[in-house]
């Protein structure tokens, strides 16, 4: 008696472990595919890095020229129209200014001759139409400093969520793609993950010059974004 359970018991662990390892097989048979979506736009605004550097022999009347020298470019951008909610402070700065005397009698000694400060600020145009217009004005205002331009949108976050949507689309277009060339079908998802996006027009640098109308074509921002999306996949028939 003892031994026919025994047998019973190690016959029903044999199906447990049996349907057990069905399953696992079952849940092996899955597929990873990469959804991409990319979106052209308009450009809505456009942020312009802008400073002003004065050398003087003494570093207080350096930082007090920059000082009244960018409370004038602030003060005509603030006439432009410029919101103030659009103009940041990115950096202030003062350094020493040595002199370049390498003649044999110095013996190579260098001495501090004067001061640099500089003054940068971030300046945000959101009508794309008077953007020339705004870099003439601080310039004739007294900024000597331009590092440079980039184009963005209002609502990044929307175009986000616009192109999310659309990578996760191309994915399963894909992946039924996939599995109806390889004779299965097609199951539910079981993962997603962001690998990110890209978007908007890198910094571009541009030459200081003062005219009376600076041409400038903001073009296309070009944004993507990627998806990674894990699929179950079963043979097709039921199996």
């Amino acid at each position: 008696m003892k031994v026919k359970q025994l047998l019973a018991a190690a016959l029903m662990l044999s199906v447990s472990a049996g349907a057990v390892a069905a399953g696992e097989t079952a849940a092996q048979r899955q597929i990873t595919v990469n959804g991409e979506s990319r979106l052209q736009v308009a450009p809505e605004l456009a942020s312009i890095t802008l400073g002003v550097t004065e050398e003087a022999e003494d570093a207080a009347v350096a930082m007090g020229a920059v000082s009244d020298a960018m409370s004038a470019v602030i003060g005509r951008l603030k006439k432009a129209g410029i919101a103030a909610e659009d103009m940041q402070t990115r950096r202030i700065a003062l350094h020493p200014v040595w002199s370049q005397d390498r003649s044999y009698d110095s013996g190579g000694r260098r001495e501090i001759t004067g001061f640099q400060a500089s003054n940068t600020l971030m300046v945000r145009v959101r009508d794309l139409e008077r953007l020339g217009e705004v870099l003439d004005t601080v310039l004739r205002a007294g900024a000597n400093q331009f590092q440079g331009l980039s184009f963005g949108v209002e609502d990044p976050a929307a175009v986000t969520d616009q192109l999310r949507g659309a990578a996760v689309k191309d994915a399963i277009r894909k992946a039924q793609q996939l599995a109806e060339a390889a004779g299965m079908e097609l199951g539910p998802v079981r993962s997603i993950n962001e690998h990110g996006g890209s978007g908007g027009r890198p910094l571009m640098a541009m030459e200081m010059a003062r005219s009376d109308a600076m041409p400038i074509e903001a073009g296309e921002l070009t944004f993507s974004h990627t998806v990674s999306v894990v699929f179950d996949m079963s043979v097709s028939g039921g199996e």
